[in-house]
């Protein structure tokens, strides 16, 4: 039997983790199965709390649910459906550790999953970890953080983030991390792909170093470099305006229609 492609399109990936300048640990995670298209990047929060372990948990629950367990391909509502019950299941793994072990008392993560299929893209988040979409010249952020700048201002309070940054809004709290309760809101979409776009997934610690129109502007030149030396861009550029955060990126690159 000759199994079908899981795209339609030739589909190119490059992955990073970094310690960054400032953090003694990396709490960062992320994983990437190119055969399944699969990408999840995850953020660990709480510190002292084991959040690398949580981040870990995260990444493995979510691989393991797409390893045991054919994903739906031919039915993208069904392949969302499915990418968001493995966030859930995550979230109960992470919750269900924490609550075992008193040394992960507190522990969570944000987490951000991207699952490719024929002609669309499945994807998943809860926090502020993000999902982007270059096409032609427009760069979007696909994903809304589940963070308190981010609900005040969709709630009306300020007109924009930076409105709520000079009022003193702080922009590392989240309002939703896996782990923090053994039930989670969790954010999920469908979008078509099309030859030429490039999607990237990331945890803060790039987006709080570089701007958006800088990671655009690394972006656009993919096509005439490599997808991993746009990565490594992207790394050396937030470390270069100081590396605050630990860094974690994943991206996936849609070639030429093949199906």
């Amino acid at each position: 039997m000759v199994r079908r492609p899981i795209s339609a399109f030739e589909l190119e990936f490059a992955w990073r983790t970094d310690k960054g300048r400032v953090r003694s640990r990396n709490e960062d995670a992320v994983v990437v199965h190119p055969e399944w298209g699969l990408v999840v990047v995850a953020d660990g929060v709480g510190g002292a709390s084991a959040g690398d372990v949580a981040s870990r948990l995260a990444a493995e629950t979510i691989s393991e649910r797409f390893g045991r367990l054919s994903t739906p391909r031919s039915d993208p509502e069904k392949a969302r459906l499915y990418v968001e019950a493995a966030v859930e299941e995550a979230n109960i793994s992470i919750w269900r550790h924490s609550k075992q072990r008193t040394e992960c008392t507190g522990m969570g993560t944000t987490v951000v999953v991207g699952s490719l299929g024929w002609d669309w893209m499945a994807f998943a988040h809860v926090g502020d970890s993000r999902i982007y979409r270059l096409r032609e010249s427009a760069f979007v952020q696909l994903s809304r953080d589940h963070s308190f700048i981010q609900e005040v201002v969709d709630q009306g309070f300020f007109t924009s983030r930076e409105d709520a940054r000079r009022y003193g809004i702080g922009e590392n709290i989240l309002t939703r991390a896996l782990g923090s309760a053994p039930g989670v809101g969790v954010s999920s979409d469908l979008v078509e792909i099309q030859s030429g776009d490039v999607f990237v997934f990331c945890t803060d610690g790039l987006t709080g170093m570089v701007p958006e129109d800088w990671m655009c502007q690394i972006l656009m030149v993919v096509g005439e470099n490599s997808l991993d030396a746009a990565a490594d861009a992207l790394i050396r550029m937030a470390n270069e305006r100081g590396g605050t955060d630990n860094i974690t990126l994943a991206l996936v690159k849609v070639g030429e229609r093949i199906g």
